[in-house]
């Protein structure tokens, strides 16, 4: 999905920064600048020093919560007893809301399974969000290993928009309309 936007938001003619965890996924556009990272701490560092410089962010990645405390500098032999001991990952989300600008848009993406939308609220308002966009788990052919997705976008307001299951080069449209109305409306005041 963070391909599809960062391509489509190319395509309107914005200068784009993608910063990438591991895939197998190319993007070839002259406005994208692609940033490779492998952990949750890299791309914190890369979101935190790239951030301030931009209009506006949308997180798409689904970064762990959780990282290993200690990692293994050699293969793990299977006979050895295991325990792994877990450390909270920096919340990116949530350093990008608290350090936002009020010239900024920040829209985040919330996954839930269940209460949907009460959660996704929550969410918009915790991490100051201007908008958040709600992916479907429930629905056949929606989320990750798909070319579709069925998403909703819940701004500050609670107004909540629901749109159908499509490609999510089409789903990317929507995002970057909904991105760049709120923009608009900030750069008007």
């Amino acid at each position: 999905m963070g391909y599809a936007i960062a391509m489509e938001a190319a395509i309107q003619g914005a200068e784009v920064t993608l910063i990438s965890g591991p895939t197998q996924l190319h993007i070839n556009h002259p406005l994208i600048t692609r940033i490779d990272v492998v952990s949750a701490q890299e791309m914190f560092e890369a979101s935190m020093l790239h951030f301030p410089n931009c209009d506006a962010a949308i997180l798409s990645a689904a970064v762990a919560d959780f990282t290993p405390k200690i990692v293994a500098d050699k293969k793990i032999k299977e006979k050895q007893s295991l325990t792994i001991e877990l450390q909270p990952t920096p919340d990116i989300a949530q350093h990008i809301g608290a350090i936002k600008q009020p010239h900024q848009v920040v829209c985040g993406f919330a996954l839930e399974t269940h209460n949907a939308i009460e959660h996704a609220k929550a969410k918009l308002i915790k991490k100051n969000f201007d908008c958040i966009i709600l992916n479907s788990l429930t629905d056949k052919g929606a989320g990750f290993g798909h070319d579709t997705n069925k998403i909703s976008i819940i701004d500050t307001s609670g107004n909540c928009t629901h749109f159908e299951l499509k490609k999510k080069t089409e789903v990317a449209k929507d995002i970057i309309l909904t991105l760049a109305t709120l923009l608009a409306q900030k750069h008007s005041i």
